[in-house]
């Protein structure tokens, strides 16, 4: 069960929580990973440490690999109940010719189509939808600040929480903090970087009534930029060269919101909802995977593992197919116990060729579209053949939509149900 009991009191009051499985970090692959423990009956604690899940930046596109999945769970109708936008077919401008990229309707899957949704929305739905498990606990605020080890094993963390210090002691602490992992770093394990040519610049811009485009991408000589309809408004994600944010700000917010404008004409009413930079927020793209994605008592999965780029969408979805892998392979396991490293590594050999092929996938679009379209000057951009190619031929935008939306070896829930849920 999870017990709390105190150690000792002082001006700071520290107590200790004993549970099987300690989650740290709340995105898509800590709150699916405690959805499916807690529907196994396993005791596991998720830990959060901001207040809600509203971030500036979050992916949000969910593809049919991660619809399926929310099916299989019985979760399907209330989630497609929630807010969200559909996308069939990804359409772009290169160097002012339209392109197809990707034709979702011809997947033969239940939901041929990916859902833009916030992505706080998705994760207060996994959590809304987990109260009814009574081994799933979410604590809110609560930041790990440390890991507890008995000599190379890991034993949990150690956590602040708004009400102190809290030593959370469990048999298995799985790390899904994100590309800047805390627990990662403390457990010694070596990050290998592919790197990313680029950043990107994430803000919104208002939409009015009415008001469509098909265009999913854009890219001119030294520019690109990806758009999504929130139906309200447009999000909009300016992809820059990698470390010139600074650069791109001493030419002064109304000189991008310029370049924003005649990329894309239908944006312009709705620039001025920026402002200022405080509008505008800076993600720093990472592309790396871990060597070793173990220690004793300690498993990392998602952006802990592998920091994927947003060419393609589809870090959200890599991570809810770790934690699906993940329950696969250890739920049953951890109804006694910590599993072996051996056990943990089970986790790692089942999804690093998933990873590495979407991160090789990744910089080839890196490498001949982005580093492409980001080259200084104004020389005429040309399509690509691959390009050229998938646009001409139908069958090709089925091939490329299954690698965006179902990506590599899809996983299917597997894990056990426990009586009662």
């Amino acid at each position: 069960m999870i017990d709390a009991a105190p150690r000792r009191e002082n001006r700071r009051q520290e107590r200790a929580v004993k549970v099987r499985c300690c989650i740290v970090g709340g995105g898509p692959a800590g709150m699916m990973l405690g959805y499916l423990l807690g529907r196994a009956g396993i005791h596991v604690v998720v830990l959060e440490k901001h207040a809600d899940f509203f971030r500036d930046f979050r992916g949000d596109t969910v593809h049919p690999s991660t619809l399926q999945v929310m099916d299989e769970l019985g979760l399907i109708d209330g989630f497609l109940n929630l807010p969200h936008q559909r996308l069939q077919k990804m359409q772009g401008m290169f160097g002012g010719e339209t392109v197809r990229i990707a034709d979702l309707s011809r997947l033969r899957v239940k939901y041929p189509f990916i859902a833009f949704m916030p992505q706080w929305d998705f994760l207060n739905f996994l959590r809304e939808s987990g109260k009814r498990f009574d081994s799933l606990k979410v604590m809110m605020s609560t930041e790990a600040i440390d890991l507890i080890r008995d000599g190379e094993r890991v034993t949990g963390v150690k956590a602040k929480t708004p009400d102190g210090i809290i030593d959370i002691e469990a048999d298995l602490t799985i790390a899904c903090d994100g590309r800047h992992s805390l627990v990662r770093e403390r457990a010694g394990l070596e990050v290998e970087e592919i790197g990313a040519p680029m950043d990107v610049l994430w803000f919104r811009a208002g939409k009015r009534e009415n008001e469509n485009e098909s265009l999913f991408a854009r890219v001119d000589p030294g520019k690109m930029m990806v758009t999504f309809d929130r139906g309200d408004y447009w999000q909009c994600a300016f992809v820059i060269p990698k470390g010139q944010y600074d650069a791109v700000k001493a030419r002064g917010l109304p000189a991008l919101l310029d370049d924003i404008g005649r990329m894309a004409p239908i944006l312009k009413p709705g620039l001025a909802e920026v402002k200022s930079w405080d509008d505008v927020k800076l993600l720093t793209v990472a592309v790396n995977r871990l060597k070793r994605w173990t220690r004793p008592g300690l498993l990392c999965i998602g952006d802990a593992a592998h920091a994927m780029s947003p060419i393609g969408g589809v870090g959200v979805n890599l991570a809810v197919q770790d934690a699906v892998a993940t329950a696969n392979l250890l739920a049953s396991k951890l109804v006694s116990g910590c599993p072996s490293e051996d056990e943990l590594d089970a986790v790692r050999r089942r999804r690093e060729f998933p990873v590495r092929m979407t991160q090789r996938m990744q910089v080839v679009v890196q490498n001949n579209i982005v580093n492409a379209a980001l080259k200084p000057g104004n020389q005429p951009l040309k399509v690509p053949l691959v390009m050229r190619l998938v646009t001409a031929v139908p069958w090709l935008q089925g091939v490329t939509a299954r690698l965006v939306g179902l990506g590599v070896r899809p996983e299917h829930v597997h894990s056990p149900c426990s009586a009662g849920n």
